[in-house]
Formats: structure tokens, C-alpha cells, sequence
């Protein structure tokens, strides 16, 4: 039997280049601070946050490309999604924000 590899559901990303941060209820400025060396390393960062949390994902986003890095950033995609929980019924909306350092 061939085995198949399909992609499914999220766009897959490379991860030799990105660096994932999953936004929780951390402080803004302190996971700000944490994107902020993780562009030191790295040309690419993404965002996950999911539910109530989504709101501190913008806030970062936000102070990354107007505040710390301006002009040497910026947002690449936004991606919004809902995810059902199984036999719950429940919604819980996530967010993804791909972030690239211009050089």
C-alpha cells in the first residue's frame, strides 16, 4: 500500500522558518517581549490564540507591527477558524497571526 500524505484542515507552514507562540492570558506586553526575541532569530512568527485569549493575539500583533518593529514588520495573513468540540456542541473561534520581520 502507497501511503498519502494529504493537508488537511489549517495551512501547514514551514517550521524551520516560523516560530509558533500560542497566546494565553499571559500579559500583553510580557508575550510582546517574548515575539519581539523570537524575531531575533527568527523571520517568522505565528500567533495562535483561541477564544477569550484572541483579543490579546491582536494586541501583540499589533504592538509588534505599530510600537516595536515599525517599518521592519509586518502581518502576513490572518487566519480565523471555529473548532466544534466533540459531542459538546460547544464553538470555540481561533485565530492565527503570521507575522514576517522585513529586511
Amino acid at each position: 500500500m502507497d501511503e498519502v500524505n494529504e493537508q488537511g484542515g489549517q495551512e501547514q507552514t514551514e517550521k524551520s522558518e516560523d516560530a509558533i507562540i500560542n497566546i494565553g492570558y499571559d500579559p500583553v506586553m510580557q508575550t510582546a517581549i517574548d515575539v519581539l526575541s523570537a524575531f531575533g532569530s527568527k523571520n517568522k512568527v505565528v500567533l495562535r490564540a483561541r477564544g477569550n485569549s484572541i483579543p490579546n493575539a491582536v494586541a501583540v500583533a499589533n504592538i509588534i507591527t505599530e510600537k516595536m518593529l515599525i517599518g521592519n514588520s509586518k502581518v502576513e495573513k490572518i487566519t480565523l477558524d471555529t473548532v466544534e468540540a466533540a459531542g459538546i456542541g460547544n464553538m470555540t473561534s481561533t485565530v492565527e497571526i503570521i507575522l514576517n520581520k522585513i529586511q
